[in-house]
């Protein structure tokens, strides 16, 4: 565990975790998987955490692991289809990680995925949280269209809204 990770978990705060991703910025982010979700047959999670605790951090949880953890809290991987994808953002890190169920992850290249990860990432050093989490779910959204495309009858298997863990 390095001293400049451990302090930036210990002084990351929800109030700032809030002061970027405000109730308008988690509505925007809502309707944007509401609407790409309707032009595939896959889904998709939003899911932001401010830090992570002193004991993960000790025993050097990373946030691909604490993304992979959040993926089977949420039930991502509980679809149908196998088609769930996670978008996770660990502020303290300021890290995006995203974890595609199995039937995704074969068809979908971990460049692609990077390539949304650091898009995102990009959007929230400039401090456009709102801008880049839609630009996330867009992106996800076509890659899933292109892989997942509708085919009529979907339902709506996980929750739409973003979680602040």
């Amino acid at each position: 565990m390095s001293l400049s990770r451990a302090f930036r978990h210990l002084l990351a705060t929800r109030w700032a975790t809030r002061r970027h991703f405000t109730d308008a910025t988690l509505a925007a982010i809502e309707t944007a998987v509401h609407e790409v979700e309707s032009r595939h047959a896959g889904e998709i999670r939003f899911a932001v955490e401010t830090s992570l605790d002193l004991p993960e951090l000790w025993s050097g949880l990373g946030a691909r692991q604490r993304a992979l953890q959040v993926f089977s809290q949420l039930g991502v991987w509980d679809t149908a289809a196998n088609n769930g994808v996670l978008i996770y953002v660990l502020m303290a890190d300021r890290d995006v990680e995203i974890v595609a169920d199995r039937a995704i992850a074969a068809r979908v290249g971990a460049a692609e995925w990077d390539g949304v990860c650091r898009e995102i990432e990009d959007h929230y050093r400039a401090g456009r949280y709102a801008e880049g989490s839609v630009a996330a779910v867009t992106a996800v959204g076509r890659l899933l269209a292109r892989h997942f495309p509708a085919q009529g009858g979907e339902r709506n298997e996980l929750p739409n809204q973003p979680v602040l863990l």
